[in-house]
This record gives C-alpha cells, structure tokens and sequence, in this order.
C-alpha cells in the first residue's frame, strides 16, 4: 500500500485527492500547508487522518512513500529538494521548476537517490492524447513529425483569480520570471517537446500585452506570445499561446511526411489528415465525407465512455498519477522522461529570457 501525503491544499489539490482517491493500492496519510486551516479543510472533506502546516513534520511523522506538490511554482524546487532528500518520491505540479538549472538538479537527485519524480502535465494522458500517441508510434504520421502546432488559451474572463492578478501588484504570479505565461504554458510547450529529438534547438519568441490588457491599465502582463521552434533542421514546430483568439483553442497539429493529426482536446477528438489528394473533383467531396465519418466516431466513442463512467476533466490526471504509481510499486520507467521534462524547463527559458531583454529594450 503505497502511502501519498499532499503539500499545499489550493484549489488543485482537491483534484488530486480525488484522483488519488479513485487508485486502488494507495492511501492519502497526510496533507500540508503553511495555512493551517487549508490543511485542515482538505483534511476533514477528504478523510484524511493527519494534517501539518510544516512539510518536514509531515514527512518525520506521516512517512509517505510519495508526496504531491501542489503549491506555487515558486516554491516547487525547495520543496521537492526537501522530499528527495528525505527518501520520498515526488509528484511536482506544472510548471515542474522555475528554470532548466533548478529542474535538472531534481532530475539528478532523484536518479541518486534512486527515486521518481514525474510532472503534472496531465493533458498528456487523457483519452484522446493516448490515442493520438499510439497512432503516432505505430507509424500513422510516416516517419517522425516534420511540423507540429500546438494552441494553448487562456480565457482571462472575469475570475477571482485575474481580478486579484491584475489588481495586486506584488501577486506571487508577477514574481515568475515568466508571469503569466510561466504558470499556464508548460502543457502547451511539453506536447512539443515530446516529439523533439535533438538538443541544438532554435527559439524565436514574440509576446505582448494585449489592447485588451492595456486599457484594464495592464502593461507587464503578457498574454498573447508566439513561438517558433527549430530543431538543427529537422522538426520545426509553431507555439501559440492567445487571451484573446477566438475560439479559444487547447489543440495540437501533427504534420508528418505521410499523413497528419489534429488532436482538439477541448472536444476530445482525434481527426486523421490524409496525406494524398484524391484527383480532379474527387477532392471536393470525399474527404468531407471522410471527416464527418471520423468526428461521428469520436462522438461515439466519447459517448462510451461518459456511459461508462471513464469521461471526466481530470481523466488524463488519473491515468498519469495511476502510472506513476506503477512505476515506483513496478520499477518501471517513470510516464514522462526526464528528457521531456528538461527540454520543457529549456524551451521555456529560452522564450522568458527574450520577453525580458525585449522588455528591458522596450524602456530603453
């Protein structure tokens, strides 16, 4: 029985100790956070026994064999260190760490001390991500994919959250060195970096504050940014991350030397691209065809599984958390490679680090 303990019981840990919950062969011992009464709260609606306000005292006295850190990004880094140390393996929420340096000092200590570490970037597991992963290993695309677009959005609405962003100057979200976008655009940089073979990578980065944002009185908040990413000429790859697009898409484009995907995660549909042109005005009417038998088979199958209680938001969550689990009780390779992990944190350094001499450029 594999014992869990949270670090850190915002909003997000609710998702987890409900996903923990569903995992057979686990149990939640303990939950922590530096406000008593958040610990306290998750405690009483989840269950759970014991709850602390000091994550070494929860770890001296719980003893878990792995702990989730749901906490600000800011404190990702200190924290797993802590566990790591302390023989635990780690379950790090998105962003994994606040740069490459401090993401590959965790990866290194891990491997020392012979313990898993993952990251949460669930969207990686859900139904349909799986099925476009098995589609793309099994050789759909003809080869390794030449181009791939990924669409993260980010609906600012009227929150809680981005009233108390934009009105409070010293929000720990200003404190990243990405803002923003180092809280949200780890999913849609990791879905790239997947598929990315080579460490000699190219980064062009473009981001700004939105009209929208500026009459709000907003002026360091970025939140529209576009990517290109090249890899020592082989695959290239675009990342759009966008408040205000419409529709606000959360999509991943797959270009192979054969045929493509388009995986859509908000509709939870796969959609094949026929590489080959069918000729003269067969073009015109069968490949309609074609596409309304796939979106048809999505429905289906999505409909399947919301009968069999298996379509949910947080369903790649479970699948990855499940198999994390599996590779600690199995000593099996961890769900998402290190790699993938690191080349993320990379990606994302490279494009901070050229917002902020653009920035430092701009007020010149």
């Amino acid at each position: 029985m594999l014992r869990v303990a949270i670090v850190g019981c915002g909003k997000i840990a609710d998702a987890h100790a409900f996903q923990i919950r569903r995992i057979s062969g686990c149990e939640i011992v303990a939950v922590c956070d530096t406000e008593p009464l958040m610990a306290r709260q998750l405690s009483e609606r989840f269950q759970v026994k014991r709850w602390y306000s000091a994550l070494g005292d929860l770890i001296e006295d719980a003893r878990p064999d792995v702990v989730h850190i749901t906490t600000p990004p800011e404190s990702h880094y200190k924290l797993a260190h802590l566990c790591l140390e302390r023989g635990c393996h780690v379950y790090v929420e998105k962003p994994f760490t606040l740069n490459e340096g401090d993401a590959r000092q965790l990866v290194n200590l891990a491997n020392e001390k012979q313990l898993k570490l993952t990251a949460g970037h669930d969207g990686q597991f859900s139904h349909v991500a799986r099925r476009m992963r098995a589609l793309v290993q099994a050789g759909y695309l003809g080869g390794a994919p030449v181009h791939i677009e990924s669409y993260y959005c980010y609906e600012l609405g009227d929150s809680s959250y981005v009233r108390a962003l934009l009105s409070d100057k010293q929000h720990w979200v200003r404190r990243l060195p990405g803002k923003l976008l180092h809280n949200i655009i780890s999913h849609g940089i990791a879905r790239i970096a997947e598929f990315l073979t080579s460490d000699a990578l190219q980064i062009i980065a473009h981001g700004f504050v939105s009209p929208q944002l500026k009459r709000m009185g907003e002026d360091e908040i970025i939140d529209e940014l576009r990517v290109i990413i090249s890899e020592d000429n082989r695959t290239t790859a675009y990342f759009t991350f966008s408040s205000q697009m419409r529709p606000s898409l959360h999509q991943v484009r797959f270009y192979g030397p054969k045929n493509g995907l388009i995986l859509d995660y908000d509709q939870e549909t796969l959609i094949k691209l026929r590489g080959k042109k069918f000729k003269s005005y067969l073009e015109n009417f069968i490949p309609p065809v074609v596409l309304s038998g796939q979106y048809l088979g999505n429905l289906n199958g999505n409909m399947q599984k919301f009968l069999g209680r298996d379509f949910h938001m947080s369903a790649g969550m479970h699948h990855l958390i499940e198999s994390f689990y599996c590779s600690i009780t199995h000593n099996a390779p961890v769900p998402i490679p290190y790699r993938e992990i690191l080349l993320t944190a990379r990606i994302m350094d490279d494009i901070f680090e050229q917002l902020d001499v653009k920035g430092a450029q701009s007020t010149v």
